[in-house]
């Protein structure tokens, strides 16, 4: 069973979640070959501050 965890910036929607989770379920279900009831994807939200490139900490996304 494949299991996808997927970390992004906090505050996207529940509507662009449902999206991420929709595609990633149908291209590993396509590519795999296995049914998609078998295919796990865990989204996490990661408070920016706490997401460091290149040493530097993340900004939170204008709302």
């Amino acid at each position: 069973m494949p299991f996808v965890n997927i970390r992004i910036y906090a505050g996207h929607g529940k509507e662009r979640k449902d999206e991420i989770a929709r595609r990633v379920t149908e291209a590993i279900a396509e590519v795999a070959k296995v049914p998609r009831e078998a295919i796990w994807v865990v989204i996490e939200d990661i408070d920016p501050p706490d997401w460091y490139v290149a040493g530097k900490p993340g900004e939170r996304m204008a709302k």
